[in-house]
């Protein structure tokens, strides 16, 4: 009786999140996975073209072979990778700290990821405005650096990198947190029975024990910098104010897919650029499992 009250109490407290996964999580990829097939302008009904939109994405469309995907790529490795091993170090810096100063340090680190694009078109678009009264451009023309203003956002050389900078000021997040939350619920007991087993520094320490003993915190901030930044979009739109970005210098696979999918309205071929990016993100994500994935699983 009481395995048969279990059993009922378990899928009474589940069924509220097994329907929501089902709504907002299986429904739209199984929906995206069927109208990558088709080809679609949200008016008239889906038409099935089979194949067709994956063969145009990897033949024809030079635009994502030749800016999307090596921006998205170059993007991921420093605000991905790069983002991580920065949030980690931050982390761990703050964990030796402290509490009162970490506590401050936390939230001046965090705060930045909860703001949002208007934010970003307010402080960084008057930094790196175009003309001579933006931030950047004056101090550069007073220090005589340059005699004339840049189009920081509008230019094909910078827009990248200063992507890459916003959203690695904006990448400290809930990853970020979990990582020091990790860092600082490791067992001192094993620093200490470390040093007397042979670990010499604080490098070492890391490898051997940090890291190691943080393990489920550490995968779970790198689920969290991989779908970030696959799924950043408005980065680049909302710098440079327009989507395409100028010259697709900016521009990203999920800003190709609003490109195609919101302003052109082909949605079966967004459909299967997205299907594209949930394949990378899958693999990202295996790639961190196994990394920092538990032996035994």
């Amino acid at each position: 009786m009481k395995k048969l009250l279990n059993k009922h109490s378990v899928f009474i407290l589940t069924f509220p999140y097994v329907i929501l996964f089902i709504l907002f999580i299986v429904l739209p990829v199984a929906a995206s996975v069927f109208l990558s097939f088709t080809q679609f302008n949200t008016i008239e009904f889906p038409k099935w073209i089979g194949l067709k939109n994956y063969m145009q994405l990897f033949t024809n469309d030079q635009i994502f072979m030749q800016k999307v995907l090596p921006n998205t790529i170059v993007y991921s490795l420093f605000v991905g990778i790069g983002g991580y091993i920065l949030g980690f170090f931050l982390a761990w810096s703050l964990a030796q700290v402290t509490k009162r100063v970490r506590t401050i340090l936390t939230v001046i680190i965090y705060s930045p990821s909860m703001t949002g694009g208007v934010l970003l078109t307010t402080v960084w678009g008057v930094i790196f405005n175009g003309d001579k009264s933006g931030y950047l451009n004056y101090a550069l023309t007073k220090l005589n650096i340059i005699e004339q203003p840049i189009a920081w956002l509008q230019s094909d050389k910078y827009l990248l990198p200063i992507m890459i900078l916003v959203a690695l000021w904006s990448s400290m997040g809930v990853g970020f947190l979990a990582i020091l939350s990790g860092i600082l619920n490791v067992n001192t007991e094993l620093y200490e029975a470390g040093y007397i087993d042979g670990i010499k520094n604080r490098f070492q320490e890391i490898i051997y024990i940090t890291i190691p003993s943080s393990k489920p915190q550490m995968l779970f901030g790198a689920i969290m910098a991989i779908v970030n930044t696959f799924s950043s979009s408005g980065v680049g739109t909302a710098l440079s104010g327009s989507n395409p970005t100028p010259n697709y210098a900016g521009q990203l696979i999920a800003t190709h897919i609003e490109d195609y999918g919101f302003l052109r309205y082909e949605m079966g071929y967004a459909a299967a650029v997205s299907i594209i990016m949930i394949l990378g993100i899958k693999l990202m994500s295996n790639g961190a499992q196994k990394l920092f994935g538990s032996s035994d699983e």
